[in-house]
Order: structure tokens, then sequence, then C-alpha cells
């Protein structure tokens, strides 16, 4: 029986100017829109005003945020690595949803240094186990990424990424289908 494409938002997690998150990101979601059973939703978080301060109540940009996240089956985070860590407006974005992130997948695409941004995702993964999300095991990485894609914004070695890109949406899909009937059929004990 044919399911429903899974929702799945892909979060941009920079919004550093100059940012080479967009380069990446924009690579990313070339490669997931070519699947058939999940469709997208670009949560770029330089377009997203989020507030410094975390609110006592909800804004409209806040409300709209979680909306999105409610909306979505399973998430991708593309995040750089600052100084061991992640960014602070991916943070800031995590925390402003609560709910929206249970008993969902999470799977993660990284870029920075020499660590490729896995330091990073090892935060991330704390995070989210926090919030009652499931991460799943494989991500895609690039290392020294400023001399990984072309002036086009391809990867010079395009093999390797595009696998690990199809093994980590694999899973991602498995995990999401698993989570979505189960949310279905009994609500999340938390």
């Amino acid at each position: 029986m044919p399911q429903d494409p899974l929702q799945v938002a892909i979060i941009f997690g920079s919004n550093r100017e100059g940012r080479f998150g967009h380069v990446v990101g924009r690579w990313f979601v070339r490669q997931a829109r070519q699947r058939a059973d999940m469709v997208f939703d670009v949560v770029d978080l330089a377009a997203v005003d989020l507030p410094a301060a975390y609110p006592q109540q909800a804004s409209p940009v806040i409300e709209a945020l979680r909306a999105r996240f409610d909306e979505a089956d399973a998430f991708v985070v593309v995040t750089p690595e600052y100084n061991h860590g992640y960014p602070a407006g991916l943070k800031q974005a995590i925390d402003l949803a609560f709910h929206e992130w249970r008993a969902k997948p999470v799977a993660f695409v990284s870029y920075g240094g020499m660590s490729g941004g896995l330091r990073a995702v090892e935060q991330l993964r704390q995070v989210f186990a926090e919030l009652h999300a499931v991460t799943v095991r494989d991500t895609v990485s690039f290392h020294m990424a400023h001399g990984r894609f072309d002036d086009h914004g391809e990867p010079l070695e395009p093999d390797g990424c595009n696998a690990a890109v199809k093994t980590m949406l694999d899973q991602l899909a498995w995990w999401g289908l698993a989570l979505r009937t189960a949310r279905a059929s009994r609500p999340y004990a938390a």
C-alpha cells in the first residue's frame, strides 16, 4: 500500500553573514529532491527573524516556525561547526520548539574544518535526545568544506557524498515512517 510522502524539514543552521552553509545546504536540497518518498520544507534560519532572548510570549514568527516543525515528520539539520560547537541561532531555533520534535527522527549534514562539523553533530545528538527525538546514525560530513565544492556549488568528489546522502535519507525514511505510524496509533509517552 503506497504511503504519503514524508514531510521533511531541512534546517539551514547557520545565520552567519558570509556563511558557506548555503553552498552545502543548496547542494543537499538538490540531492534530496530526487527522492519520490519525501517532500521538503527548507527552513533557512538566516531568513527567520529569531529573537536574541527567549521570550515569555511567542511571537507570530516563533509560532510560524513551530508550525513548520510540527508539520514535519522528520528533520535534516545542515550545520557548521563553530569553535567545536554548533551555532547559537540553531540552538535558539531548537529551544523555541519542544513538543514539535517529539518522536521524530533527525539527520545531519555537517561541514567545517578538520572535523567536518562532527563535533557539532555529537552535541546536537545530546540535545535532540533530551527532546525525545531520534537521531539517525549515518551523516553527511564535509571536512575542509570550502575546498570540497566547485564554483557552481557541486562537490569535487560527488560519488562518496552522494552515496552518503542516499544512506542517510534511507535511514531517515525508515525512522520517519516507523515513528509517524507509531504516533498515529498511540500517543507518545513523555
